[in-house]
């Protein structure tokens, strides 16, 4: 299974068996591919807007972006295992209703079939989960719809602001349709760069990250509290 088309390679050779049998066997059931998040560029036939997420007014302004990247902080250093997969990122979502709900959208299927699977939006997904904000911060697999939720929700812009979720495509593209990887902002460092936390990097881990703008297609944005 092809990574970080920029910066990383897969490290073992059952990476590539892994995204083999998903995609052969996917082909042959005559269904769409698996909606993985895009650090692969394996997508759905068509994009699809990200379905509703739950909602709760008791939720939206109710956390602040510093709580969530005090969270996102704490988990630097998780690593994946040998298959890519086996956090808790992936356990998580697995077990989630959202699981169902993605693979219905996407073409079919477990919710075993996310568990090597590229793991940098289940990790922001993750990160919301655990402070209450899932209705503002959102839950996906598929970083493409990651991000059309957010635009189609008015909350998707050019500026890098702290707890934004950022979306790059390694190739510069301002498309949502191309976009490669997320993350956490946690701050513009003014020079043309981002600092952000990320799940899924080029060393399989939760890392801090110091990233150019001109990889950014562009930030989500939760609706925190006021600092």
């Amino acid at each position: 299974m092809v990574k970080h088309l920029f910066d990383r390679m897969p490290t073992t050779a059952s990476r590539y068996a892994v995204g083999a049998t998903l995609a052969l066997g996917v082909a042959f059931a005559g269904t769409s591919a698996l909606p993985v998040d895009a650090e692969t560029k394996a997508s759905p036939s068509q994009p699809h807007p990200v379905a509703q997420q739950q909602s709760g007014a008791n939720q939206a302004n109710a956390v602040s972006a510093q709580t969530v990247l005090q969270v996102a902080e704490a988990q630097i250093g998780v690593s994946e295992d040998a298959s890519g997969g086996g956090t808790k990122f992936h356990q998580w979502y697995m077990s989630s209703p959202r699981a169902a709900e993605t693979l219905a959208r996407d073409g079919g299927g477990t919710p075993a079939m996310y568990a090597n699977a590229p793991w940098c939006a289940m990790f922001v997904s993750w990160v919301g989960e655990q402070v209450g904000a899932r209705s503002t911060v959102g839950w996906d697999a598929y970083t493409v719809t990651y991000a059309q939720w957010f635009a189609n929700n008015g909350r998707w812009g050019g500026e890098a602001k702290p707890g934004s979720v950022v979306f790059f495509d390694w190739g510069g593209s301002k498309s949502i349709s191309s976009i490669d990887h997320v993350g956490l902002v946690k701050k513009d460092n003014g020079d043309g760069t981002i600092t952000t936390i990320e799940g899924n990097t080029g060393n399989g881990k939760v890392e801090e990250r110091v990233r150019p703008k001109g990889h950014v297609t562009g930030y989500g944005y939760p609706e925190y509290k006021a600092a």
